[in-house]
């Protein structure tokens, strides 16, 4: 039984994966306060094949989404103790602006170096001999090979083995999530991957800055790699950052939206990664995210739960077998207003920061 589900949950497997001191922070910005006033809809139409659900949103009251003191473009911060940071080298943000970039916590003074292709804004970031290890579900992402295979086949066999819709069906969803911060906000696409959906986000014109955050190295290569094979892409509106998704390095209550497409369950640690993501939206920010879960029939296998359980020891993911532990771990961790829709094992959640 074991090698069935790990059968099926491997063409899942994705990379994951105190008070505050003003700093200096050399950034081009835009007014250093503006409101979004956005409703939901009363209901959000899925425009994707006929098999997927449409999701019926209750109208609520307007949200404000506020920015005090923090720029749409000004979030970037230590990811150990969380203070903006003082930056030299270019000043703006962007794919371009990465190579020779340095930027400096104002508290613990280290410093932290942008190369060729992204900015390193993980804890061990600088280190000379330590080095440190995480889960498969996280170094498997990491290689050479399969960062190379993953958008050239291996997301693409999603749709196949658990219903994703694919990357522009996912997106015209995630965009009807995405409706009460959408106005020019910036948006976290963590575990962004090669950046499929990160290059979406930024062509669309939605967002003034796409921040495509992965651990992996060689996913970030693969990413501005497709990024210079574009004509005309918006480099002025995006940045590659390495970091760890538990461990996010930007301002508290800085950020509008973030996205995880199908990452969540290669996350060694949901909970403590959600919690980060709310940490860091704004009141009325939108967390999106999709993942699979094995209910329906699935829940008839003997002992699924000791399966699931015995899979994660093993990979370090996770295997979620009901739409419930989804919206528990939302809830446990500050965000309201939990929704959902399906298709097979495929399902695509939103949770918003309370105002």
């Amino acid at each position: 039984m074991e090698t069935v589900v790990g059968n099926l949950c491997s063409p899942f497997l994705l990379s994951q994966l105190g008070n505050s001191r003003p700093c200096l922070l050399k950034l081009r910005t835009s007014a250093a306060s503006r409101v979004f006033k956005c409703c939901f809809a009363a209901a959000i139409k899925v425009r994707a094949a006929a098999s997927v659900a449409v999701v019926e949103v209750e109208p609520t009251e307007p949200i404000v989404v506020q920015n005090d003191g923090i720029s749409s473009n000004n979030i970037l911060a230590c990811p150990i103790c969380y203070d903006p940071f003082s930056s030299s080298g270019d000043p703006g943000l962007s794919v371009e602006s990465a190579s020779g970039s340095s930027f400096q916590c104002g508290t613990c003074k280290k410093t932290y170096f942008g190369n060729e292709t992204h900015i390193d804004l993980t804890t061990a970031s600088g280190t000379k001999d330590y080095g440190e290890s995480m889960p498969v579900t996280t170094e498997i992402f990491r290689t050479p090979l399969v960062s190379y295979l993953y958008e050239r086949g291996w997301r693409q066999s999603f749709t196949v083995w658990g219903g994703f819709p694919g990357p522009e069906k996912e997106f015209e969803l995630t965009k009807d999530f995405l409706k009460p911060v959408l106005g020019g906000g910036n948006i976290i696409d963590a575990s962004c991957g090669s950046g499929m959906f990160s290059r979406l986000f930024a062509k669309s014109g939605l967002f003034s800055l796409v921040v495509a955050l992965d651990y992996s190295e060689n996913m970030l290569k693969e990413c501005y790699g497709f990024i210079q094979q574009e004509e005309n892409f918006p480099k002025e509106n995006m940045i590659l950052v390495r970091a760890d998704i538990s461990r996010l390095p930007f301002a508290t209550g800085s950020v509008d939206a973030v996205h995880a497409g199908a990452a969540i369950h290669c996350w060694p640690s949901p909970s403590t990664a959600v919690a980060e993501i709310s940490r860091v939206l704004r009141p009325g920010g939108v967390f999106v995210a999709s993942t699979y879960i094995l209910d329906g029939p699935f829940s008839l296998i003997p002992f699924l739960r000791n399966i699931t359980q015995r899979t994660k020891q093993i990979s370090g993911g996770q295997v979620f077998t009901s739409e419930s532990e989804l919206e528990d771990i939302c809830q446990a961790c500050g965000l309201v207003g939990f929704t959902k829709v399906r298709n097979r094992l495929f399902v695509m959640i939103s949770a918003t920061k309370p105002t």
